[in-house]
């Protein structure tokens, strides 16, 4: 690639793991690049529909590169269903910044990205754009039944439309071939989170988890498992509560930090053991401390497409408990090295996976310390690795 390349880059909203991925490709001088985003959520204040909360990120997701939003026309605007993003203006608005290729990070399953895909195949001059599309889905849940075989092929078709694709991990490459995907158009791009945030000087972060902990009634001599994140039913919080009290661990504390639909359902459930406590939503500049105060962290999910949770804990250099539904498994989840992996809502089993990982302390910090080694390798720059020799592939 000689010259400087124009990418325009299709984002649903500003997003905490994207932005310093964003900011990083700007530094890349073989790159000129442009985000368009769908939709505003995450720079001003909108209820989540997970947390059901009013929320705005105190990290600034908007710095360091260029960027233009898209004006989103839906009456219910959101990632929650096909109508959220509404942008009639984004085919103009990306051709008007003239890109030899175009990056899609958002879902092609929105009415404006299935406009945008019929709009540029379809307008004079226009169909030698290349398109390139990063996802994360997998087939871990899905049944062979006849909905499903016809579902795989409108999938492949759209994906006829892509001239090559970002895998982030195993279960994303099998989606990919499973749907036709050629194995010369799939290129590594691993999920990666802001590997320099999550590794602030311990010593501050020391104090600042001392402090908490005394304000939160954790015993100094506990160790904690962490769960933190939305409470809702596909990450199956209810599992870890039970699974915790049936363990019957001494000197652990459970740790849950969220907001959500079970929130009541939860608290109910952990008035059964008196080392269960609650800390609300936890905004991202607190998020290494959330973090930093846990020994294990553990995501019960039964449907994750990845699980970026779990690249931050583990950049945190902590051990870490996943269920088999958890995208990021395969790639980030080293049985007896880093932790464990259970079968998805078997309560049982995570009752046995706590007991496990809790019998050897010094073992822990072990799988901690390893953690910290394998994720190093997810960083923005294999991500930026990936979508190079993606360009240098279709151009």
């Amino acid at each position: 690639m000689d010259k400087q390349i124009n990418l325009a880059i299709i984002a649903s909203h500003p997003i905490q793991y994207y932005a310093p991925l964003f900011q990083r490709v700007t530094q890349d001088i073989s790159l000129n690049i442009k985000v368009f985003y769908l939709w505003d959520f995450g720079v001003t204040d909108q209820v989540d529909q997970g947390f059901k909360q009013s929320l705005k990120w105190d990290i600034s997701l908007l710095d360091g590169y260029d960027f233009e939003f898209v004006s989103n026309t839906s009456k219910d605007k959101g990632t929650h269903h096909i109508f959220g993003l509404q942008n009639p203006n984004l085919t103009k608005q990306v051709l008007a910044f003239k890109p030899d290729a175009i990056l899609l990070t958002v879902s092609y399953n929105y009415a404006s990205i299935y406009r945008f895909l019929w709009q540029l195949r379809n307008k004079i001059g226009n169909k030698n754009i290349p398109i390139i599309f990063r996802g994360d889905s997998h087939r871990i849940l899905v049944k062979n039944n006849l909905k499903n075989n016809l579902k795989r092929l409108v999938i492949a078709k759209i994906f006829q439309s892509f001239a090559a694709c970002l895998y982030v991990g195993k279960a994303n490459y099998e989606y990919f071939r499973y749907h036709f995907v050629q194995e010369h158009k799939l290129f590594f791009a691993p999920h990666a989170i802001d590997g320099h945030r999550f590794s602030a000087p311990k010593n501050s972060l020391f104090e600042e988890t001392k402090t908490w902990k005394q304000e939160l009634g954790i015993s100094p001599e506990h160790k904690v498992i962490l769960f933190a994140g939305k409470f809702e039913d596909k990450k199956h919080p209810l599992d870890l509560i039970r699974a915790f009290t049936d363990a019957q661990l001494a000197s652990v504390s459970l740790l849950l930090v969220g907001a959500g639909d079970l929130e009541t359902e939860m608290q109910d459930i952990a008035k059964q053991n008196k080392h269960v406590y609650f800390a609300p939503f936890q905004n991202q500049s607190l998020m290494p401390r959330t973090y930093a105060i846990c020994d294990i962290f553990v995501l019960p999910s039964y449907s994750e497409t990845w699980g970026l949770a779990i690249n931050e804990a583990m950049s945190m250099g902590k051990a870490v408990i996943v269920s088999n539904h958890v995208g990021c498994a395969a790639d980030l989840v080293k049985p007896l090295q880093n932790g464990l992996i259970f079968e998805a809502g078997n309560v049982a089993a995570l009752t046995g996976c706590l007991r496990e990982a809790l019998s050897d302390r010094d073992r822990l910090k072990k799988w901690g310390d390893e953690s910290k080694r394998i994720i190093a390798d997810y960083s923005y720059d294999r991500i930026v690795d990936g979508l190079k020799q993606a360009l240098k592939a279709i151009l």
